[in-house]
């Protein structure tokens, strides 16, 4: 047996991992050791190696299987890194299938009595609803996943385009990403507008691809906000519900709700 097949054989005893894959090329004395899931890896030339192994014998093995584990780590870990950052949340209405056309059950929770939060892996042009099968092979558990995406949606970008009507303020966050109304969960935004705004925050998602924001000074702002979620929820892509909420205390409760308390505009009947 040649120096090189020894070597291999001795690898390949070393290198025996459930997560990798070793193949060996007879041609160029190559061992390949890679990532089943991730399929990459690295490449040992064996000629190259033999000397060395020859002359220090296990110490150069164990630097050689060290240098080879820290490789496919650091490997894994960029991959684990990067499906980290593709994780984002969903806004969907409450009457949105909680399976895929496969049958597999999909990850959702609740969110408020009109919405849920599903989760979704973002592929570049589309993304793909998480469901548990895929949770599995994220390998993340489900708090996981939903500390990630959650984490993740603050990190989008938050510039809106702002309206003024009858005394009024509309903000519309329109970035056309898939995640416009998922920026209803980032709390933060929520909280620095309820300390920005003169009257009352309120919030509507009437599809996935816009978040309107809106100080409401007045009763006739109640209205001016039904009737702009109802256009955008009859004209989106994909609807969610044209109902409104007021965001009080870090709350969202609808606006139909509340309707009787709404504040009542001192200006009227003078």
């Amino acid at each position: 047996m040649s120096t090189s097949l020894k070597l291999k054989k001795v690898l390949e005893e070393r290198l025996n991992r459930p997560e990798w894959q070793l193949s060996y090329d007879r041609e160029n004395e190559q061992l390949r050791i890679e990532h089943k899931e991730h399929q990459k890896g690295i490449t040992l030339s064996l000629p190259g190696l033999t000397v060395e192994w020859q002359n220090k014998k296990d110490a150069f093995l164990d630097e050689l299987v060290y240098h080879v584990e820290e490789a496919l780590h650091a490997i894994e870990a960029s991959n684990e890194t990067k499906k980290e950052r593709n994780i984002f949340p969903v806004i969907r209405s409450t009457s949105f299938p909680t399976e895929s056309p496969e049958g597999d059950s999909l990850i959702h929770e609740e969110h408020t009595a009109e919405t849920s939060v599903f989760y979704a892996l973002d592929l570049g042009n589309t993304y793909r609803l998480i469901s548990e099968k895929m949770l599995q092979d994220l390998n993340f558990s489900r708090e996981q996943l939903m500390e990630i995406a959650r984490f993740n949606v603050r990190s989008l970008d938050t510039e809106m385009k702002r309206d003024e009507v009858a005394g009024n303020t509309f903000y519309f966050i329109n970035h056309n990403d898939g995640y416009d109304a998922s920026r209803i969960l980032n709390s933060a935004l929520l909280d620095r507008m309820e300390k920005e705004v003169s009257g009352t925050l309120a919030a509507a998602v009437p599809h996935q691809d816009v978040l309107i924001l809106a100080d409401i000074r007045n009763n006739q702002g109640y209205d001016i906000l039904a009737q702009m979620a109802m256009q955008f929820f009859m004209n989106g892509r994909v609807p969610v519900t044209a109902l409104p909420f007021l965001y009080e205390n870090g709350e969202l409760e609808p606006v139909f709700i509340l309707a009787k308390n709404k504040p009542v505009d001192e200006t009227e009947g003078e």
